[in-house]
């Protein structure tokens, strides 16, 4: 009875120290790390989706004030549409091409969204409107919070891209995660340096 019962402690005492050696070796950063960067990539998709569900309202009270700005917000509407309909969910995080396509979109619709703000300096009734303020406002923050978003998956993203490829990430990446690949990273647009030229 009393050998029993030492070797069933000694095959927990074994089991506890595996465990605490596995999870303090870094087998856990991997699962941890992709997790993080999905949970920012949910918070980037849900500041844009903000911002899409800001759009028709603006585009709205524009539209009461600058009728003949038509093109304008045909654009806007367009770019809207054409940004909900390229969707990425965390499954196609490791495909640069889909993130690319997601990035072009959105900036497609920001874009227009700037260049909608900038024909409404045209009409003073406009800017004194203060649905259109309110709207102004929130779009503002919206844009701020996209930012941020952006910053934080980023940054998630480097985490277990450096995981996956230094040591001891290297080993798990290579025997127990073997299916997990790099993640895509927002890139700054080609004209990113550039300031946004406006025609009127």
């Amino acid at each position: 009875m009393m050998m029993v019962s030492m070797a069933r402690i000694r095959g927990v005492s074994a089991a506890v120290l595996l465990g605490l050696t596995v999870a303090g070796c870094g087998y856990n950063n991997i699962p941890t790390y992709e997790e993080q960067a999905k949970a920012k990539w949910a918070d980037v998709q849900n500041n844009y989706q903000r911002r899409s569900d800001l759009i028709p309202n603006l585009v709205a009270t524009v539209q009461g004030y600058a009728k003949q700005e038509k093109d304008v917000l045909t654009a806007v509407v367009e770019a809207r549409a054409k940004a909900t309909q390229v969707k990425i969910d965390v499954s196609q995080l490791t495909d640069p091409e889909k993130l690319q396509q997601f990035q072009a979109a959105q900036n497609q619709l920001s874009g227009a969204l700037g260049r909608l703000l900038a024909v409404s300096e045209n009409y003073p009734d406009l800017k004194s409107n203060q649905n259109f303020l309110a709207l102004q406002s929130q779009l503002e923050g919206t844009e701020n919070r996209i930012t941020v978003a952006r910053r934080d998956y980023i940054e998630a993203v480097r985490l277990y891209n450096t995981e996956l490829k230094t040591f001891p990430g290297l080993l798990w990446a290579a025997t127990f995660f073997r299916a997990n690949k790099p993640m895509a990273e927002f890139a700054a647009s080609d004209n990113a340096q550039t300031p946004p030229q406006v025609k009127f």
